[in-house]
């Protein structure tokens, strides 16, 4: 039998009705599925069905205005070439129809269709001026065009999704229960989809939104630890996406609420906040801001504490923002030599403090604080006792760095090697660069012990 109908006359119509019917399964099996029943998905679901009974009723039969009528060329999508329903500003300025670019956006790209400049954000702005100039066009030549097609990425966005991000943005803003609800869906969104994480890269306003009940707070007593937990996850689960990394670091409550959250808060909050730092800290830019806004002193402070839940986390962080130089400086002035030297005594986190350890040894400040603390007998110890070869090779190349620093410590390493050959061992069995730094040594007290003798 043939099939009749509006739907079938409007390849639009059509689309909007098929991405209706795919929301409504995805919102009728999150009913069914979810013990704890969302009042909210359910609205959602009746908002849809209701959408869906509009559209077969609708009897006004769009048509392809690109065939029919002669539209102003300003008003016609670059990636479509079609008139736009929907259109919006992407970072060149270049006006695109939101579906169409969103596509480009989420297959990858990251240019300008039209100009092929790299975007330096993915937000996406809405055009009013050329909304309003579409409507009055259509308006004037008796035209009534259908509303967007919404466009599903592979996580199942649609428009209802992104009012729904919205509507919680805007809670943030209301009382404390409904703050607190809505931040813990908010993580639990960015947590599991992808896609919610960029939609926070979509609007400049939507991190202070989110971050509105800590940044309002007037001191730290009158946060609650658990929404301050949601939301300083959240924005982990936001760091973790590539796009917005810079966006995260550049919003300016966002590093000084991270520091904070150090010092502050449960102890998931405050590993959280570390990994968050970390994380951010993938670009050099953000490396730098966030060394310049002073971070390396807490994330100091809380490696001294020694929480076993917070360890790694501190110190991936505090080795990726010292990869630049200016950061090994404030690491140093803020104890960190100190702090780390005493953990590795201990034979605590030693893989990665060692690591942090040999990035600060070309600071020459550092290598005298490493002196002054008895840091060769430890890492002499350690090269012995280990059999991580990276762990080897970190200690000989701090060692060399402090032996060439400082001549009073060729006595300890002579009697090393006299005692153990741990120097010898090294030269012989370690990573390349372990061999050629202790290599190095062994010439070095060759060369000192002839002098000595020709004396």
């Amino acid at each position: 039998m043939a099939k009749t109908g509006v739907f079938e006359s409007d390849p639009t119509m059509v689309a909007k009705a098929t991405e209706l019917k795919k929301e409504l399964q995805r919102l009728v099996k999150a009913i069914v599925e979810d013990d704890d029943l969302n009042v909210e998905t359910i609205d959602r679901a009746n908002q849809t069905l209701c959408a869906l009974k509009d559209l077969k009723l609708n009897r006004t039969i769009s048509f392809k205005l690109h065939e029919s009528f002669a539209f102003p060329e300003e008003f016609r999508c670059p990636l479509s070439k079609e008139l736009m329903r929907d259109p919006v500003i992407v970072a060149t300025g270049q006006t695109y129809d939101r579906p169409f670019i969103q596509k480009w956006l989420q297959e990858g790209n990251r240019t300008c269709p039209r100009t092929q400049q790299v975007l330096s954000h993915t937000i996406l702005t809405d055009n009013h001026l050329i909304r309003d100039m579409i409507s009055q066009w259509c308006k004037s030549h008796g035209i009534q065009l259908s509303d967007p097609v919404q466009y599903f990425n592979e996580d199942g966005l649609t428009e209802a999704d992104r009012d729904y991000f919205l509507s919680l943005l805007e809670k943030m803003s209301s009382t404390f229960s409904v703050q607190k609800e809505a931040a813990r869906e908010l993580r639990s969104l960015t947590k599991r989809m992808p896609s919610f994480r960029a939609l926070f890269g979509e609007s400049l306003d939507a991190i202070p939104q989110l971050l509105n009940p800590l940044s309002q707070s007037k001191s730290r007593s009158d946060i609650s630890p658990d929404l301050q937990e949601d939301l300083i996850t959240t924005l982990l689960n936001l760091s973790i996406h590539d796009n917005n990394k810079k966006l995260v670091a550049e919003t300016p409550v966002v590093i000084p609420l991270l520091m904070d959250a150090l010092s502050s808060g449960t102890i998931e909050t405050r590993s959280n906040a570390a990994a968050a730092l970390f994380t951010l800290s993938a670009l050099d830019s953000n490396k730098a801001l966030i060394g310049k806004s002073g971070a390396l002193k807490p994330l100091i402070d809380l490696l001294e504490e020694g929480h076993q839940l917070v360890m790694k986390d501190v110190a991936s962080a505090i080795f990726n923002l010292c990869i630049i130089h200016e950061n090994k400086a404030r690491a140093v002035r803020d104890g960190a030599v100190r702090v780390i030297l005493k953990k590795i005594m201990n034979r605590i986190h030693v893989d990665e403090l060692l690591a942090i350890l040999a990035i600060l040894s070309s600071n020459q400040k550092a290598v005298e604080e490493l002196g002054e603390l008895g840091a060769v007998p430890c890492l002499l110890s350690i090269i012995r006792e280990c059999s991580c070869a990276r762990n080897k090779e970190n200690c000989i190349a701090i060692l060399h760095t402090i032996c060439f620093t400082d001549r009073t410590k060729w006595k300890e390493i002579r009697e090393e090697e006299s005692t153990y050959g741990t120097i010898s061992q090294l030269a012989q069995n370690g990573t390349s660069r372990a061999k050629r730094k202790a290599s190095g040594i062994l010439e070095r007290l060759k060369r000192g012990v002839n002098l000595t003798h020709t004396a």
